[in-house]
């Protein structure tokens, strides 16, 4: 199989070449694209050194199987053409397609099928906040039909890419140092902060993360959900959190909950508030599973339930999701 990582150099695309080597993922040959400034750079993948080549329109991508692409949602549009012209798999980790009707959007975990044979040989990665919340609601879909969901997330900077991490890392020695802060990814500091902003603002008074939140939920799982968001940037370096209460049909209790999560795929149950066993971003930074904890019912509805969320953003929030989309194609034998 020959498989391409469009985006090769950035975070997302750094993730891509970790997962298919830890995952075996069954690849003849691996070709690496990126801009300008990072065509030329050396990787290494499977003991060997791999060139970044310049992403253009030519016929690179003829014989591809499979192309993995994070470069940006401008980067996707302009290239979707060329890359899946010969008749390649483009499995977009951007914003560019999520919401086309002829681009299925998929989580494996929640809608696998979806997947099949898209009509313009692009699937689209959701958004890394809207992943590991439907991983979790679909454990509660499967008892009862969710009518609503209220949500708060607790986004690390890894969400804004490398250079977001580095820029935290950077203001927080620059502090201990007495220095000011270097602030250029986000509108405020970050370091010992939090901003309730993520995306820019739309008309409504939400921002673009957060109305991805309700539209890419209902599409995702086929669903009449409604979802109200409000997204923070917290000064965590890698792994989203959620703070997530749902409402169901027929009243759900802790201990049905608790026993869906436990056996959900993707669903790691971690919750012995007890013992003070919960979720938490800094020690799952780097896991693939989503994990829940601080399950409660809502002290407001009976029919509501309250739960805590962790996830990698680079990890299942991105590139592992896409990687799932391709082995499932894979295993299923739509892609050989």
């Amino acid at each position: 199989m020959k498989v391409a990582i469009v985006g090769a150099s950035g975070a997302v695309g750094q993730e891509f070449l970790r997962v298919l080597e830890q995952r075996e993922f069954p690849i003849d040959e691996l070709l690496l694209f990126g801009s300008e400034r990072s065509a030329g750079r050396k990787y290494t993948f499977r003991g060997k050194e791999l060139t970044v080549r310049l992403l253009a329109h030519n016929d690179d991508f003829k014989g591809v199987d499979i192309a993995f692409a994070s470069a940006g949602a401008g980067t996707s549009k302009e290239f979707a053409e060329t890359i899946t012209k010969f008749g390649t798999l483009m499995i977009d980790n951007s914003s560019a397609f999520r919401m086309d009707e002829n681009v299925p959007l998929v989580v494996p975990e929640v809608n696998p099928t979806d997947a099949v044979n898209p009509p313009r040989r692009i699937i689209a990665n959701p958004n890394c906040t809207t992943i590991q919340m439907v991983v979790a609601l679909k454990a509660i879909e499967n008892l009862s039909h969710i009518r609503r969901v209220h949500v708060s997330t607790y986004q690390s900077a890894s969400g804004a890419g490398a250079s977001a991490m580095a820029e935290l890392a950077e203001q927080h020695a620059q502090l201990v140092r007495g220095e000011e802060p270097t602030v250029e990814k986000f509108a405020f500091q970050l370091a010992f902060n939090v901003i309730p902003q993520v995306d820019v603002f739309t008309d409504n008074g939400y921002t673009k993360e957060e109305m991805k939140m309700f539209n890419e939920t209902r599409k995702i799982m086929h669903s009449d959900v409604k979802v109200s968001a409000t997204c923070v940037r917290v000064p965590v370096m890698r792994a989203h959190s959620e703070s997530i209460w749902l409402e169901t049909e027929r009243p759900v209790s802790v201990e049905e909950a608790r026993k869906a999560f436990a056996g959900a795929e993707g669903v790691v149950l971690m919750d012995e508030p007890g013992e003070k066993v919960y979720p938490m971003p800094l020690p799952l930074a780097g896991v693939d599973a989503v994990y829940v904890g601080r399950i409660r019912k809502d002290l407001a509805d009976p029919n509501g339930l309250t739960f805590w969320c962790v996830s990698d953003q680079i990890r299942k929030g991105a590139a592992l999701n896409a990687v799932q989309i391709a082995e499932y194609l894979v295993k299923e034998g739509h892609v050989k």
